[in-house]
């Protein structure tokens, strides 16, 4: 295996499936059977999931509401997902800890970095729920902090596209993909990969970031190999 550990960041969108909200449980049994398949071979996983499926801050603070009790809310709709995600996994016989950013002692186990090592270093999958634990910071900023601190190889961010394009494949059919591209010339032609705190985080640390179709059964194992798919972000 090309990588040794890992940070998954996947979207709350992306546990709808071909929902409009919620989870579909359908999606979340694919996922576990493709964290699955990676934890066999050796691979540290942790996984940090967005909260958009069930609420999204900004979307609450855009109609009245007040954003810090808008991210609030958020950040408890990603451990609604993690404890999800979790159920999934241990359904396939994956031993799985969520740790969360905000005590929820009852639910979770409050993130200690030394704790989560020791997890993954044991072979359990360690899922990061709650964001930052702070407002104003989004799901991505939470992954690529908690990948530094774990010292993951690299960050993959399973989307439903197969890659970063020059334009949004999804309304440009001549639009281009890149198999691998700088962080510089990311900022250089303003393409969304992350958000800029996030991304400028990554960079910063050298972190890579691969982004590649999740929704492909086998798709994780194939970048976790070393295979070319997906889009590489590097120095």
């Amino acid at each position: 295996m090309k990588y040794k550990r890992i940070l998954l960041k996947l979207s709350g969108e992306a546990l709808m499936g071909t929902r409009q909200y919620g989870i579909d449980p359908e999606r979340l049994a694919e996922y576990a059977e493709d964290i699955k398949t990676i934890t066999k071979k050796g691979v540290e996983v942790a996984i940090v999931i967005g909260g958009g499926n069930i609420f999204r801050g900004v979307a609450g603070a855009s109609s009245g509401m007040d954003r810090v009790q808008g991210d609030h809310m958020g950040m408890l709709a990603t451990v609604i997902n993690g404890l999800a995600l979790q159920s999934a996994l241990e359904n396939a016989e994956v031993p799985t800890r969520l740790q969360t950013a905000i005590r929820i002692d009852e639910v979770a186990e409050p993130f200690i970095r030394r704790k989560a090592m020791r997890h993954l270093e044991k072979g359990r999958v360690v899922i990061f729920g709650g964001g930052t634990g702070n407002p104003y910071f989004t799901t991505d900023s939470a992954a690529v902090l908690r990948a530094i601190e774990i010292e993951a190889d690299v960050i993959l961010k399973g989307t439903r596209v197969d890659g970063i394009y020059n334009t949004d494949p999804e309304k440009d059919s001549t639009a281009t993909k890149f198999d691998f591209i700088s962080f510089k010339d990311v900022l250089k032609k303003g393409l969304k990969v992350m958000d800029t705190t996030a991304f400028t985080l990554s960079q910063e640390n050298n972190l890579p970031i691969i982004v590649f179709d999740m929704n492909t059964p086998g798709n994780l194992l194939k970048v976790i190999s070393g295979e070319n798919i997906g889009t590489e972000v590097n120095i």
